[in-house]
């Protein structure tokens, strides 16, 4: 029986294959400064056009143009370079590590430093985040975040904060507003979206921020989150971090070649917005506009961020089998550090030497941190967290029963 043709299963070619230049003519642009900034008040069905478009500041010379442009002190933008190079320097010297087999795993943000780095810099105190495994630009972005306790959590070591319950990248920080990483997928957006709804029935102002990559936006809960976050108009943002690939996956498998993820916010009742996520500006300046309007109980806001994954999925992928390796550089928006860059030494507010001498402060800060890290144990020499911290955690206080357990065990 020859099948109808409505029946027939289309399976998207996939865009890039070794061997084969990535077409990146589907990752449709705009210029510059030409994208409209509407009120934070405005209507979520009025944003239609935004979820289409991409919100963009930072033109070819480096210049910040447009409506969007936001009013940044030069310092604050020095900062949030430094915390991109921060970052990135970060991931390296881990990669590093995993190598050496000092930790058993590892997952760079290579190429997307901006997204979270320019998006913590707009949110508040208070406010919570629920990231995936690739938003450590969250916590790098912050002063109070110790390099050398990331660094034993990534070792699991004896002074591991999670007590080696996590994957290695799967922090968890809530005095810097970063909720425990889930590695199941697109858990954390229903969970943001309740976390939200609870602080506006307590009359709060603290809004809460969820994390999602392209591929994981086919997961029902997910659908489930934008609906929730529509019908109760929950102070949320909602990211969706279009890096282009979900593991050996392009992002047209996920329904990205059709239409825009930020369409789909758009469809629900959420105001949407597309965003150039290499253009810390624009991160920037989306994330204030998406956080005023949660704050100022005007509904929530879906965001994808256009950006491109550098590196491998993870320690465990290997991207050759699946894309070449020049297409980062050919990925059509740069690099988010190159750009912000340009724009300081355009305005006059930084220099090349000046990022040398920054680059080199900073390796040797990581350099340190990662040796203090290391005199706690590594993957290497198995000093581990103790055997008694498995009752720790569990009851406020703890019961006769796992008293006696312990005891037994002897620890």
């Amino acid at each position: 029986m020859t099948p109808h043709p409505a029946l027939t299963l289309h399976v998207p070619e996939p865009t890039g294959r070794p061997g084969h230049k990535t077409d990146f003519s589907y990752l449709s642009t705009s210029p510059a400064g030409s994208v409209r900034r509407p009120p934070t008040d405005t209507p979520a069905a009025d944003t239609a056009d935004l979820a289409t478009s991409l919100v963009r500041v930072l033109d070819d010379d480096g210049k910040a143009v447009g409506p969007w442009a936001p009013a940044m002190h030069p310092e604050r933008l020095r900062r949030g370079l430094r915390a991109m190079m921060k970052t990135r320097i970060f991931d390296a010297r881990m990669l590093n590590a995993q190598r050496q087999k000092k930790l058993s795993f590892y997952m760079q943000c290579l190429g997307e430093e901006a997204v979270a780095v320019a998006h913590a810099m707009a949110l508040q105190d208070g406010d919570m985040c629920f990231p995936t495994y690739r938003q450590q630009g969250l916590l790098l972005a912050r002063d109070d975040v110790s390099l050398v306790e990331l660094i034993c959590q990534l070792m699991s070591n004896e002074r591991d904060p999670i007590k080696g319950r996590q994957l290695p990248v799967m922090y968890s920080y809530k005095r810097a507003g970063f909720f425990s990483i889930s590695g199941n997928l697109a858990t954390q957006v229903p969970q943001a979206v309740g976390w939200a709804m609870a602080s506006a029935i307590k009359g709060d102002t603290k809004i809460a921020s969820a994390w999602i990559g392209d591929g994981s936006t086919a997961e029902s809960d997910f659908h489930t989150a934008l609906t929730f976050a529509h019908v109760y108009q929950a102070p949320v943002i909602v990211n969706v971090v279009n890096n282009q690939w979900a593991i050996s996956t392009f992002q047209s498998i996920a329904g990205g070649e059709g239409t825009t993820f930020a369409q789909r916010g758009v469809g629900v009742g959420l105001a949407s917005l597309r965003v150039d996520g290499n253009d810390f500006l624009a991160v920037y300046a989306a994330s204030q506009w998406a956080a005023e309007r949660a704050r100022t109980n005007h509904g929530p806001t879906l965001i994808e961020w256009e950006t491109y994954r550098a590196g491998p999925h993870s320690t465990s992928d290997d991207p050759s089998k699946y894309r070449p390796a020049d297409d980062w550089q050919r990925f059509p928006l740069g690099d988010p550090i190159a750009r912000l860059k340009k724009h300081l030494i355009a305005i006059g507010e930084w220099s090349d030497a000046q990022h040398e001498h920054t680059q080199k402060e900073l390796e040797a800060e990581i350099i340190a941190a990662q040796k203090e890290a290391e005199r706690h144990g590594t993957l290497l020499d198995g000093r581990v967290p103790s055997a008694a911290t498995i009752f720790d955690d569990v009851y406020h206080e703890m019961p006769e029963h796992l008293r006696r357990q312990r005891q037994q065990m002897g620890v």
